[in-house]
């Protein structure tokens, strides 16, 4: 008895949907030529629209559009930024960040693929968009997180650190974390350092080291001058606060009255 009542409720609730899919109006407007389908109902039954997409789980997930294929150019947007990012919901982020992985995880198969084939890689610089969208994602969920922490408990709620120096006598930024065996009870810990920097040959390492450094500091400063120089030469009306703000370390206007910056036009 309880399984013949059980069929015949089963039987009125397949009726009931029957009835509701009869009962939606299909126009040919609603209806989109793409993969999408949308099935408008009327506005006497109120219903929510029925969204079909396709379901892809395959390896092909992680290549490009066939179309795209052998392409020299693929016309993509820009990254986001980190004001439009501000206006999302932590449940629009969580998503946005998992197709933003999806998305770097394909065009870094692409270009490993590209190169194996010795073929160009259209558009490298949409890597760097994602990686740029990615990094202003985790900043403004790191911008929510000190929020809601220093509103509850009056701290950042990151971990802290603090700047110590390796054997070799470079200062580096160290997260804290926490430990089973305390320091003075580590053995390991304390095999590993049991020796410190100094002596000769850590010093004359550390003073090659800061030569590398400010070298690298220096030529990036001296390509920047270059670059400026090169920017007034070609384009004289140029507008020098945009400049500025690009390049804030270098002088603009002394670069201006020097010989790189002349060109060869008249002034009036």
């Amino acid at each position: 008895m309880a399984a013949l009542m059980k069929a015949v409720h089963i039987s009125k609730n397949v009726n009931n949907i029957m009835k509701l899919f009869t009962n939606l109006s299909l126009t040919p407007s609603v209806i989109t030529p793409s993969k999408h389908i949308f099935l408008r109902s009327t506005p006497a039954l109120h219903c929510a629209f029925i969204h079909i997409t396709p379901d892809y789980r395959d390896l092909m997930e992680f290549f490009d559009q066939p179309k795209n294929w052998g392409q020299n150019e693929v016309k993509v947007g820009r990254s986001w930024r980190k004001d439009e990012l501000r206006l999302k919901s932590n449940s629009d982020l969580h998503k946005l960040w998992y197709v933003l992985l999806k998305e770097r995880n394909m065009l870094m198969t692409m270009e490993e693929a590209c190169k194996k084939e010795s073929e160009i890689f259209p558009n490298p610089e949409r890597l760097d968009k994602i990686r740029n969208s990615m990094n202003n994602l985790e900043s403004i969920v790191r911008e929510r997180n000190r929020a809601y922490h220093m509103l509850e408990t009056g701290e950042t709620g990151e971990r802290p650190g603090k700047l110590v120096y390796n054997r070799l006598g470079i200062r580096f930024y160290y997260r804290m974390r926490q430990h089973v065996i305390p320091k003075y009870k580590n053995r390991k810990w304390h095999k590993w350092h049991l020796f410190g920097f100094g002596g000769y040959g850590t010093r004359r390492f550390l003073r090659l080291y800061r030569e590398k450094l400010w070298n690298e500091k220096r030529k990036a400063r001296n390509r920047n001058k270059n670059r400026v120089a090169m920017f007034i030469r070609k384009f004289p009306n140029l507008d020098l606060e945009a400049v500025k703000e690009q390049f804030p370390d270098i002088d603009v206007e002394a670069i201006k009255t020097s010989k790189r910056a002349r060109g060869h036009h008249l002034s009036e």
